[in-house]
């Protein structure tokens, strides 16, 4: 059994406040691009709202189960269509945009990543599917709000 002992170290060239904000959409397939694309001359999506939207637990002295309304993307990517949602990042988050500036020869090599630019939203796309709350990408957004509660102080 091995041990992987590398390093990824981010370089923050300036600060994240600083960071240029961009779109940034999370689709179920891999390009390969890397670098600014002009989405919106490609990815021109039709909006419709949606009466189901994610489920979400609030925390404090009561658990509370609702919904919110949302709105559901559609768009035709390389002939395949696509169903997304937009997600905010969790309250007190900053999504950061990173890019490798060198590449390890082997992943027992140190890394290093350079801050590109920042999002507090993400559209997230999957194949012909819609939206829903067991999306990785939901759950995952769900995760600091649900630690807090795990490991934050307990009321009496």
């Amino acid at each position: 059994m091995s041990c992987n002992t590398s390093v990824t170290r981010v370089q923050l060239v300036s600060s994240v406040g600083q960071a240029p904000r961009v779109p940034v959409h999370l689709l179920p397939c891999e390009i390969e691009h890397e670098g600014p694309a002009q989405v919106s001359q490609y990815l021109t999506a039709t909006t419709k709202n949606s009466k189901q939207g994610i489920l979400k637990i609030d925390k404090g002295n009561q658990s509370f189960v609702h919904f919110y309304p949302t709105t559901e993307k559609t768009v035709s990517f390389r002939g395949r269509g696509l169903k997304g949602q937009e997600l905010s990042c969790p309250q007190g988050y900053t999504g950061l945009v990173l890019k490798e500036i060198n590449k390890p020869g082997s992943d027992q090599e140190d890394r290093t990543v350079k801050l590109s630019s920042v999002f507090d939203k993400l559209t997230y796309w999957n194949l012909e599917t819609p939206p829903n709350s067991d999306d990785t990408v939901v759950m995952a957004m769900d995760w600091p709000e649900l630690a807090e509660a795990i490991h934050g102080p307990v009321e009496d």
